[in-house]
This record gives structure tokens, C-alpha cells and sequence, in this order.
């Protein structure tokens, strides 16, 4: 059966620093690169990451006179009114806007979320059919997904992320009978195994069996992406000197090659996709997306 409207995928986690703005901005790039409309939200009303990203790369873009894809691009800010009531309808408006906007013309919304709880972290979690969750391959940065016994490193009790995470998917199911496909990513992983390594992944093994997701391989450690940001250029681009401002290395060869592993870990629908587009089906009253805007209902 063809799959209609946009699929979105969120990428969150309350840890800083663990890669979910290179993750999603390389993400929404490969897609576009495969021939998928793609659009993208910043939520992160502080750093603004995936924000600079993009203007990184339309200003580097229009500088040199390049072709190359962007995404359709939202930056969405916190409201600063003294009412709370009111701040979480502004910002509700304003993401249903964004989505709205979007929600028939892109294949693939990609969202990234702060690294702190927000009414807007919330919402777009809610929306997610895939959620990306990148940890750091070290056991310090698991205490964001869970406390662990010290004795027996099983997981006995869920951060306030994993528990977010949780009320989303039961929402999104009470509200559309859909659920939340949710993936562990290992980021920054060490190119030499080690005991902390295997550590990790069997902790790691044992949340996503706790809370019923999925657990894959992310990326290495490079330096890669912190030559690339400035440009908003990506692995997926052409290796070309001239486009990338200078010779492509083997970290950047290695870097592509493990983000399209990440991509096929992720499952996303982009044959049903491409088989919905050939079908040549008008707009769809009853889409996933636009029904869970409609009945979706803001109680602060």
C-alpha cells in the first residue's frame, strides 16, 4: 500500500554535544540527494545549529555560484510572553504553520531538537514517526537514557528523556494508532575496540529492550565535520576540490559510507515513498500528519 503524506523524522536527545545537528543536517542532504523533497525545523531556539547549516551552505552556495540542494528551511523560536498558556499556543501556531507549509510538497521533515525540554521538543517528538536518539559511545553519556546498578549494569530507572519519549509514543498512538519507530545511534564511536566499547553496546541493548526501540551503529569521531560546517557542506556532496574548498580525505569516503549504513539501519519508507509519487494521487484529506495537527490539543 502506498504511504501518504510527509514522513517526519525527529532527531532528539537532552545531551548536548552528541551529534544530532550533523545527524539531521546529513540526513535531510543524502535524501535530497536521492531525489526526495525535503524540508527542516530547528526547534533549538538557543543554539541554532542546523540553522547556521543551512545558511552556511546557501551563503557558500550563492558565494561560488553552485548547484547544489537545500532544504526547505524553518527556524522556529520560543515565546517569551509572561503567560505560559499563551507562550505554548504562539509556539504551537507557529509549528503547525511550518508543517502545514510543508506537509503535502515534502517527501521527508526533518526536525532537531534542543538538548533541554521545551513545549516545542515535545510537540515535535509527538509528530515523529522516526525518532533519532544519538548517545556517545562513552558510559558517562548513558545516564541520559537511563540509571544503571553498578552491580549488575542492568537499567533501573528511565531518564526524564526516556520517559518524554515515552509519553509521545503513547499520545501519537491514542491520537492517529500509529506508533514511534525510535533508534539508539552510537555516535563518536572509538576506532579501536575496547572494554568500554562492549560495555556500552550491552547497556545499550538492554534500554532498547526496556523501552522497545532499536539500537545502530552511528559515527566515528572525525574532524571531518567540524572542516565541513563552516562551508554547510556535507559528505554526500560531490568530491570536488573546488565545491568542498579543498581535497576530499579517506575520513571523508569513510564518513559517507557509514552515514548510508545509518540510513538503512533507519528503515525510512522511501520506496513506498517513490511508489506514492508514480501513482499520481491528488492531495489526501485523511493524512496522518493533518489529522494530528487537528486533534492534537494543547493543555499546559
Amino acid at each position: 500500500m502506498a504511504r501518504q503524506g510527509v514522513h517526519v523524522i525527529v532527531v532528539g536527545n537532552e545531551k548536548g554535544g552528541s551529534g544530532k545537528s550533523t545527524t539531521a543536517f546529513h540526513l535531510a542532504i543524502y535524501l535530497l540527494y536521492e531525489g526526495f523533497k525535503v524540508a527542516s525545523i530547528d526547534v533549538d531556539s538557543r543554539q541554532q545549529t542546523l540553522t547556521w547549516y543551512v545558511r552556511n551552505r546557501r551563503d557558500w552556495a550563492r558565494n561560488r555560484g553552485l548547484r547544489i540542494p537545500h532544504t526547505t528551511h524553518f527556524h522556529l523560536l520560543l515565546s517569551r510572553g509572561d503567560s505560559v498558556k499563551e507562550n505554548h499556543r504562539a509556539e504551537f501556531d507557529l509549528f503547525r504553520q511550518a508543517v502545514a507549509e510543508v506537509e503535502h510538497d515534502a517527501d521527508f521533515l526533518v526536525i532537531d531538537t534542543p538538548g533541554f525540554d521545551t513545549n516545542l521538543t515535545r510537540l515535535a517528538h509527538s509528530l515523529a514517526d522516526t525518532l533519532v536518539t544519538p548517545v556517545n559511545d562513552s558510559l558517562i553519556d548513558l545516564n541520559v537514557m537511563a540509571q544503571f546498578d553498578p552491580v549488575t549494569g542492568e537499567p533501573r530507572e528511565m531518564s526524564h528523556y526516556a520517559r518524554l519519549v515515552q509519553r509521545a509514543r503513547s499520545e501519537r498512538l491514542s491520537i492517529d494508532g500509529r506508533t514511534i519507530d525510535w533508534i539508539l545511534v552510537r555516535n563518536r564511536i572509538s576506532m579501536l575496540s575496547s572494554r568500554n566499547m562492549r560495555q556500552v553496546q550491552t547497556m545499550l541493548e538492554r534500554i532498547a529492550l526496556r523501552l522497545g526501540c532499536r539500537v545502530a551503529d552511528g559515527i566515528a569521531e572525525r574532524v571531518i565535520f567540524r572542516s565541513l560546517f563552516p562551508s554547510g557542506m556535507t559528505v554526500f556532496d560531490p568530491l570536488d576540490e573546488d565545491l568542498l574548498g579543498g581535497l576530499p580525505s579517506m575520513s571523508h569516503m569513510s564518513a559517507r559510507q557509514e552515514y548510508r549504513n545509518l540510513v538503512a539501519a533507519l528503515h525510512l519508507p522511501t520506496n513506498e515513498i517513490m511508489a506514492a509519487r508514480q501513482a499520481v494521487a491528488g492531495p489526501d484529506d485523511d493524512d496522518p500528519v493533518r489529522r494530528f495537527i487537528h486533534m492534537m490539543q494543547i493543555d499546559p
